[in-house]
């Protein structure tokens, strides 16, 4: 049997080739809104460019070789090997394996599946295992000791991802550990923190722009395709909406209720940016 495509990871192809057609940028991730940069959908790709500066930045002298975990459409790893980093990437997604394959070239070598059931080979070792919005979906209790058998001696972990606040309420923005938990298992975990940065200010402005894509886009092209639908096919139109009623008011409540915005985000998620080193090597 055929395994079936994950809806999410269509989504985020379809977002991608999106942006590359309007906006020319080939990135997934969030971008770092400072404040000399007005928040609007065209700057959305310098935003993103200063993000991947600020992530790299954060790396040591004397790193070589970098395992990027859930690497996306390849844009890090992309300017990673541009700056003459040795790059290997981790992706669960055939999708976005192919976009990131295109994107950092072939000799980007990308290990197919989860982090946490690749058999990698013995002699696969790392001087940094890097995380960019990728960390919230492996599983934590094994995370750590996962990356840090891909780690050489003095090795880093390098992450850049949102955790959950644990405030009151129901958030219509998903994804994240809870923050509580996170740094519980990272005490366990033998890593020390080197440093630790929260940067929710400066990423929260992104649902400001998802808010006003679902407002000005999503939303005048779902009523007028609804509309042709009803008027030439009425009673299709309403087997269609009592099936997936419960999806319609999902999608609605979601994307186009305006409730994903930087508010609730900076209420429900908490951005953060964490070097970390094996404990006592210097």
């Amino acid at each position: 049997m055929t395994a079936k495509v994950d809806s999410k990871e269509v989504g985020l192809v379809a977002g991608l080739n999106l942006f590359n057609f309007f906006l020319g940028t080939r990135d997934l991730h969030y971008g770092l809104w400072q404040d000399d940069l007005e928040v609007c959908i065209q700057n959305l790709p310098e935003a993103q460019r200063r993000y991947s500066d600020f992530l790299i930045d954060h790396i040591p002298e004397g790193v070589k070789r970098i395992l990027d975990v859930g690497c996306g459409a390849g844009g890090v790893a992309r300017e990673l090997l541009a700056r003459g980093y040795q790059v290997e990437g981790v992706s669960p997604s055939p999708l976005l394996s192919e976009a990131a394959q295109q994107q950092a070239g072939e000799d980007f070598k990308i290990h197919q599946g989860r982090f946490e059931d690749i058999d990698f080979a013995p002699e696969d070792k790392f001087d940094l295992v890097l995380f960019s919005e990728s960390f919230q979906y492996i599983t934590l209790n094994s995370v750590f000791d996962n990356a840090m058998r891909r780690l050489n001696p003095g090795g880093h972990v390098l992450i850049g991802d949102f955790f959950k606040t644990g405030a009151p309420g129901r958030s219509v923005i998903g994804g994240g550990h809870p923050i509580g938990r996170f740094m519980a298992a990272l005490e366990k975990s033998g890593l020390e923190v080197l440093v630790d940065k929260d940067i929710t200010r400066e990423t929260a402005p992104n649902l400001d722009i998802v808010n006003q894509m679902g407002r000005d886009l999503f939303y005048p092209t779902f009523k007028l395709i609804g509309y042709a639908f009803d008027s030439n096919h009425p009673w299709l139109a309403k087997l269609f909406r009592w099936k997936y009623q419960k999806k319609i008011k999902k999608i609605n409540r979601k994307y186009l209720s305006g409730q994903r915005n930087a508010e609730n985000f900076a209420k429900h998620k908490v951005y953060r940016l964490f070097l970390l080193r094996v404990a006592g090597n210097q």
